[in-house]
């Protein structure tokens, strides 16, 4: 693998290629074409990027003897103490050998670029697989919990190793022969305590030369890790307790968190009445019940091969809040925009994490959700998780003394993601019901291959639309359920407090102009240094008035070279005014698996 170009892999951005300035997009192709030829070079086809995240990259390919193998890469842009990490993750992964843990087959560094060579997982990861069909089956549920059991009380056994990211993308189950693989070990550790909070070191000499006062814990996936391992606790095998039980309700609930289980307990899921009360125990607040309920888990898994589980007659799963299908046009690269810091951010001056410098922490936690409680967070990783589908329209939620009020507009274009999508749905909207507060919440959903890209050279020059450039959108008749008198506008709720982009009054006349014409959607206006991005989705409910329509898009277009500062605003049109009521709930009542599924 001696091959100096590779030092060159790097993605430079972390976001949709639609999303990306044109030279930003142009690096990274020309990247992945390179990257391609490089495996190419080493004997492997059918190559594939089958992940990404905060410290790297993983291609697969096939080599000459049919095996499928993955390659790691950290990303060059990174400080070099934290690509280091690969080789700490190689080495940790040397030391699992266990039929449900792919193994290391090498680790290398080819000019500054460490490179990481493991067996390939067969099957899906469970976070598509979940995104695929909504909440899993019961009995799959259920030979997830058994496996993953098995694998921790192989890591835990003598000196204990912790993954300390157990999630459901880190879980590959392939469908076909039920088996279960943990892959991804660039947060494993040794741990500092066992399950009883006592040191683990072999001798005295080691627990004297060892730091235990300082937790050599990696940051996982906030949406999963429990709250030791997110205060900076000393590393323990409960940390992967903590993931298994936040994993289990995630894929058993069809969420994206296990920040919902206030409101959505385990046992209100559906999963036999054991497991249930089990899972609730392990998210529990109370640090004893949590201990004794993961105790409880790994001594009640070795029987449960012994339970029936067929998969239940249930009636078709309705949408709290309409959807619609639209007929697919294009493919569809669902990105979302929201209000979640205005509304949902809380001071808190005692931030437990201020201090920690992680890269997952950046991602995922600190830019919104420190302060926040668990069932906001919650709330907003179900919106989060809409985006993962073919989806574009919008969302007005109004939390009020008397109930919540929800306004949206859901287009769906893939008709096959119906019952998934309504799954995810239907956990916000409970989620919504749970939260307790006075206040707006927008979210809008569009497609980032429609974007518009605007470039200057400089800050000082005007942007300038092109001449070909137009605001794509869409004409349709008005739906059956719909109320032309009570249109939701896009003045309504007023601005919003984060939006920081001051539009020139001519731009502000014609979206007041286009507001008057019966239609749906977004446009949203971001403006950076030198690129402007011009994110929407337009649907014309009046087709009598398409060229009306079209005069104002292309106006505002022409006024975009007046547009100074940087920023965001946003607006969003609805087309139902107060589209459902709910009445506010603590939780969601008990419904478990029944103890006779014959009956």
């Amino acid at each position: 693998m001696q091959t100096p170009e590779l030092k060159h892999f790097y993605i430079s951005e972390e976001q949709s290629i639609y999303l990306m300035a044109a030279n930003d997009a142009r690096k990274r192709r020309a990247w992945m074409r390179l990257c391609k030829q490089q495996l190419s070079k080493l004997g492997y086809k059918e190559f594939e990027l089958v992940g990404k995240g905060a410290y790297g990259f993983v291609f697969a390919g096939v080599n000459a003897q049919g095996q499928s193998h993955v390659f790691k890469f950290s990303r060059l842009t990174l400080p070099q103490h934290v690509q280091d990490r690969l080789e700490e993750e190689a080495f940790m992964l040397s030391q699992v050998i266990h039929p449900n843990v792919p193994p290391l087959i090498k680790f290398e560094h080819v000019g500054k670029q460490g490179i990481l060579v493991m067996a390939r997982a067969p099957g899906e990861d469970l976070e598509q697989l979940c995104l695929r069909v909504g909440a899993l089956p019961v009995a799959m549920v259920m030979n997830i919990a058994r496996q993953l059991a098995a694998i921790l009380q192989y890591l835990h056994h003598g000196r204990p190793l912790i993954h300390g990211d157990i999630k459901p993308s880190n879980l590959v189950y392939d469908v076909k022969t039920q088996h279960l693989s943990l892959i991804d070990w660039g947060s494993a550790v040794f741990a500092q305590r066992d399950n009883d909070g006592n040191p683990v070191n072999g001798n005295v000499m080691d627990l004297m030369s060892s730091d235990q006062q300082h937790t050599n814990a990696r940051m996982g996936d906030v949406y999963f890790i429990g709250e030791e391992q997110l205060n900076g606790a000393l590393s323990s095998p409960r940390f992967d307790e903590q993931g298994i039980a936040a994993t289990l309700y995630a894929l058993a609930s069809g969420q994206a968190s296990r920040f919902g289980s206030k409101v959505i307990p385990a046992t209100s899921i559906g999963l036999p009445v054991e497991l249930a009360r089990t899972l609730d125990g392990m998210l529990s607040e109370d640090p004893i019940q949590r201990k004794k309920a993961g105790d409880y888990f790994l001594r009640s898994m070795a029987h449960s091969h012994r339970m029936y589980l067929p998969q239940l007659n249930t009636p078709p799963v309705s949408a709290d809040i309409p959807l619609w299908i639209l007929p697919r046009i294009d493919e569809v690269e669902t990105v979302t925009y929201s209000s979640r810091k205005a509304f949902l951010q809380e001071h808190n001056t005692d931030d437990p994490i201020a201090k920690m410098d992680d890269l997952q922490l950046e991602k995922y936690y600190r830019n919104f959700m420190a302060g926040m409680g668990d069932t906001e967070k919650g709330f907003i990783a179900a919106v989060g998780r809409l985006a993962q589908y073919d989806l574009v329209g919008g969302l007005a939620i109004h939390w009020r003394e008397n109930g919540v009020f929800i306004d949206s507009n859901l287009a769906l274009y893939n008709p096959t993601q119906k019952k998934a999508l309504t799954i995810a749905v239907n956990n916000m909207v409970t989620l919504a019901r749970g939260i307790r507060r006075i206040g707006v919440f927008k979210a809008c959903f569009f497609n980032a291959r429609d974007t518009l890209h605007i470039e200057r050279d400089h800050e000082q020059l005007p942007f300038v639309v092109d001449l070909e450039q137009q605001l794509p959108f869409e004409v349709g008749d008005v739906p059956s359920f719909e109320a032309r008198s009570r249109l939701h506008s896009y003045f309504e709720d007023g601005r919003d407090p984060e939006e920081n982009l001051e539009l020139p009054a001519e731009i502000m006349a014609e979206l007041n102009m286009i507001n008057q014409i019966h239609h749906t959607g977004c446009i949203i206006f971001e403006s950076l240094p030198n690129h402007m991005k011009i994110h929407s989705y337009l649907r014309l409910l009046a087709p009598d008035k398409e060229a009306d329509f079209r005069d104002c898009l292309d106006r505002i277009l022409n006024h975009i070279d007046k547009i100074q500062g940087i920023g965001v605003s946003g607006f969003m049109k609805l087309p139902y005014k107060n589209t459902r009521k709910f009445s506010h709930i603590e939780r969601k009542p008990d419904n478990f698996y029944p103890r006779n599924p014959k009956l």
